[in-house]
C-alpha cells in the first residue's frame, strides 16, 4: 500500500488531516510530521524522516506539505534516506489530499494512479 505522510508547520493541521482521513480509510498508512519536536511552529526534517519509514511499505510514500519550507525539509529527508521505495513530494492541497489520497492508497492503487487522483485533488472544485 502507498503511505502518506502530512507535513505541516503545525502539529495540529498535520495530526487534524490525518485523523479526518482516517475516518474514510481506517487502513490507510498515514503519518503527520507536522510542527517542531518541541510542539512549536516549523518543520523538523528528523519527524518527516520517521515518518517516511512508517509508512513505507514498498510501494512508495507520497508528501503532502504546507508551505514553502515544508518542501525543503521534505527533500532533506529524502535525501537522508537510505534504500526504501520511491518518495515523491505532491503539490496538493494538504486536507484534500490527504484524504483522496488515503482513499485512493486504501483501495490498493499504484503509486501513479495515488499521485494521478492527488492532481485532481489540487482542481478540486467544493462548489
Amino acid at each position: 500500500m502507498v503511505g502518506i505522510v502530512v507535513v505541516s508547520h503545525s502539529q495540529k493541521i498535520a495530526e487534524g488531516a490525518v485523523e479526518l482521513a482516517k475516518q474514510m480509510a481506517a487502513d490507510a498508512h498515514i503519518a503527520a510530521a507536522g510542527g517542531m519536536e518541541d510542539g512549536s511552529i516549523g518543520t523538523d526534517v528528523a519527524k518527516i524522516l520517521a515518518g517516511i519509514e512508517a509508512v513505507d511499505q514498498g510501494d512508495g510514500v507520497v508528501i503532502l506539505v504546507d508551505l514553502g519550507s515544508a518542501v525543503m525539509s521534505s527533500e532533506m529527508a529524502i535525501e537522508m534516506r537510505e534504500g526504501g521505495s520511491q518518495v515523491q513530494i505532491v503539490d496538493a492541497p494538504i486536507v484534500e489530499g490527504t484524504i483522496f489520497s488515503s482513499v485512493e492508497a486504501s483501495i490498493g492503487s499504484s503509486f501513479e494512479e495515488v499521485v494521478e487522483v492527488l492532481a485532481g485533488a489540487k482542481a478540486y472544485k467544493k462548489f
